[in-house]
């Protein structure tokens, strides 16, 4: 039997599965609908965290003028938020507030006693990753700007390996990225990072052939790291975006153990095929008990609402195994 590796979380979201599905969607999804914030028009693809026996988030919003930025959020159950009605500020070492172009799809993983923001900034135009912290949500700091544009989907994982910091990306461009397979990089201070190799190729299955970014930060198990991600692929009617999985070895994080070549989710509820970008299923983060071995996925649903879906360690594990490619 696998196991997470890591704290119980009692309190996590969840809910029965129906079937033998390896993921299954909450029933009452969408968790966060249209114009949850003043002057936001959606909030999707963000994630959250285990918060002083609640939950913090840093959400996506887009706001009315089309430029989207990063907002808090807080709950007693994962389920039902309340926002700052604010941006999020992130301070800079003098002081002075960093000035935003843009900034979106943010990942949250708490490494040490600390909280690292992670998300696509914008600087002269051109998509960068950038890297901030809290310890309280409250104050948060910029950190450093890892890579040169062009990069999207930074993951952190949660703990030093090896004396490393490890950092997962997806090298762009500067549009909507027609291509693309996911980096790791190391680094030993979270300033300078190096070492960049390829950790996987788009796949030749046709629902993440055209491009794949990592989702939710690793979750650490028995059997390994085992990493969400999102695969996308090109129909005559845009971009689908899926949801996959794949186990790395857990001394070894450049190294695949297991890929799964099908996918664990992809668009088909209303809310994940019809919105402001049809037929997106995007994961940002994910829950863990690991009392119980329930994982709570949250992701973003057609670049529009935040969805919730449930697996358990041992579900999804024997399910990637199973259907290696």
């Amino acid at each position: 039997m696998a196991k997470i590796i890591g704290e119980a979380l009692p309190n996590i979201p969840w809910q029965d599965p129906v079937d033998n599905s390896p993921v299954w969607r909450y029933a009452s999804n969408p968790i966060i609908g249209r114009n949850p914030i003043e002057n936001v028009t959606r909030v999707f693809n963000s994630a959250v965290v285990p918060f002083k026996g609640g939950f913090a988030g840093v959400f996506r919003g887009e706001t009315k003028n089309g430029i989207p930025y990063l907002y808090f959020g807080k709950s007693a159950d994962g389920i039902h938020f309340t926002f700052n009605k604010e941006r999020i500020v992130f301070h800079q070492k003098g002081g002075d507030a960093y000035k935003f172009e843009y900034a979106y799809d943010p990942r949250v993983v708490k490494v040490e006693d600390a909280y690292y923001v992670i998300w696509c900034d914008g600087q002269h135009g051109l998509p960068v990753l950038a890297l901030g912290k809290t310890k309280d949500f409250e104050r948060f700091e910029m950190v450093s700007h890892p890579f040169l544009p062009f990069n999207r989907n930074g993951v952190l994982f949660p703990r030093k390996i090896n004396g490393k910091y490890y950092l997962l990306s997806r090298p762009s461009d500067n549009g909507h990225t027609p291509f693309g397979d996911i980096y790791i990089s190391e680094s030993p201070d979270l300033i300078y990072w190096g070492n960049h190799s390829r950790l996987m190729e788009r796949g030749y299955e046709w629902w993440q052939g055209l491009k794949i970014g990592a989702g939710c930060a690793p979750i650490e198990t028995s059997e390994g790291w085992l990493l969400f991600y999102h695969g996308a692929t090109q129909t005559c009617n845009g971009f689908v975006y899926s949801l996959g999985a794949v186990i790395l070895d857990k001394d070894d994080v450049r190294t695949v153990k297991h890929r799964c070549g099908n996918f664990l989710l992809t668009p088909e509820a209303d809310y994940e095929t019809v919105g402001f970008v049809p037929n997106v299923l995007f994961p940002c983060s994910a829950l863990t008990d690991a009392e119980t071995g329930r994982i709570a996925i949250y992701y973003g649903g057609a670049d529009t609402v935040v969805g919730l879906a449930f697996t358990t360690i041992d579900r999804v594990l024997d399910y990637i195994v199973k259907f290696e490619r």
